[in-house]
């Protein structure tokens, strides 16, 4: 049987395959704990299951439009609609999570040869999807001292007469960094030379924020029919399985030709599922907060244990529930990554997978008590020399 080049090219997703190999060992009987994957522990708000229960009694088991059902669309548009520009159930696609979103998005927008800017480090699958595009990824690589933040300065310089799209993610995955109105302004003002330049902002995380809230970039309404936003349920809502994200965009020629591309890809999302996310953005968000504040917490006990292990070199995250700490002390992400999965049995990702390979990322998306175990068992290994 043959294989297409495209997908003989592209990555396997390497959180997902630490986390498959942490299974592994787990169901060989090793007690491993695996901070590998970027899923809340938590359990589904009741109300939200509650709300996909219904649906299943209610008979919500056709087929839906292709864009998603338009209440959900327009609890979607109500749910961003605290910036300066304003949405409509018009402007938003509700797609299988919001990866599929993301996919959908390049692959509306880019041709063979188009630029994508990609700021590193970054999540996994930004630069394999621009690849399935036949796309060609610029990437950026951002610094410690600017805590992974991309610069305008570093903009300007990667921006060419080929660029068609820029990838900003805030709350960023895999470094929990927040970009700041200022921040987002100056790269905005970059922007202004570059009206072909279209910006996909990843807004996944904004909800897990400790400290500022996370500003969106439709803060900017200059930059109105030539941003796509991309969110969903999944991390704020603790609503991975569901697989509902959405995107939305202001201008009606892209949505236009990205349903076209969904209609023949998928027909719509799960009709159940899109009942729930509905249920999640228009009842009560007390669980948002009262996830978040657990993160928080979580996130002082990382730190505070992290600062005990001498070859860690790390930013405090502002949001999303990673910590990504630069190992280049003792060795690649690579190297320390399999040690401390081999020796002291706790599952981590490589920042290679993020294109930052002297850094591993750890998800405090797991209970308190693992917490602490985990970085006892990553403190005594690397410290054993």
């Amino acid at each position: 049987m043959q294989l297409s080049d495209r997908v003989q090219q592209i990555a396997s997703s390497q959180s997902l395959v630490m986390a498959a190999r942490a299974k592994q060992m787990q169901t060989a009987g090793i007690d491993v704990i695996s901070m590998s994957l970027g899923e809340p522990d938590m359990d589904t708000p009741a109300p939200v299951r509650r709300a996909a229960q219904e649906a299943i009694d209610n008979h919500w088991s056709h087929y839906g439009p292709v864009p998603g059902l338009l209440s959900l669309r327009e609890a979607v548009a109500a749910y961003h609609n605290h910036d300066a520009i304003s949405y409509t159930g018009e402007d938003v696609i509700v797609s299988i999570g919001a990866k599929m979103a993301i996919y959908n998005a390049i692959q509306t927008l880019i041709n063979p040869g188009d630029e994508v800017i990609i700021p590193m480090p970054s999540w996994v699958s930004y630069t394999e999807m621009v690849k399935l595009a036949q796309g060609v990824t610029v990437p950026v690589q951002t610094t410690f001292d600017d805590r992974y933040c991309l610069t305008p300065q570093q903009l300007r310089s990667a921006l060419s007469v080929h660029t068609r799209l820029l990838i900003l993610c805030s709350p960023n995955n895999p470094t929990g960094s927040v970009y700041s109105q200022d921040q987002l302004a100056a790269l905005v003002d970059v922007l202004r030379d570059y009206p072909e330049v279209t910006i996909l902002s990843d807004e996944i995380y904004n909800a897990l924020n400790y400290g500022q809230p996370a500003v969106s970039l439709a803060s900017f309404p200059e930059i109105a029919d030539r941003l796509i936003l991309i969110n969903g349920v999944s991390k704020a809502y603790a609503m991975t399985g569901y697989r509902i994200g959405w995107l939305l965009s202001k201008n009606r020629e892209f949505i236009k030709a990205c349903t076209r591309l969904q209609g023949q890809q998928l027909t719509c999302a799960t009709m159940v599922a899109q009942k729930a996310a509905e249920a999640a953005l228009t009842g009560s968000q007390d669980c948002v907060e009262q996830m978040r504040q657990v993160f928080a917490a979580r996130r002082e006990l990382i730190c505070r244990l992290a600062a005990e292990i001498p070859a860690f070199r790390f930013t405090e995250p502002q949001g999303a529930f990673y910590l990504f700490p630069d190992v280049s002390a003792i060795g690649t992400g690579d190297e320390v990554a399999e040690r401390l999965l081999d020796k002291a049995h706790v599952a981590v990702v490589s920042g290679s997978a993020f294109g930052c390979p002297e850094c591993i990322r750890l998800s405090y998306a797991i209970s308190t008590e693992e917490i602490e175990e985990a970085m006892r068992r990553i403190k005594k290994e690397l410290q054993n020399g």
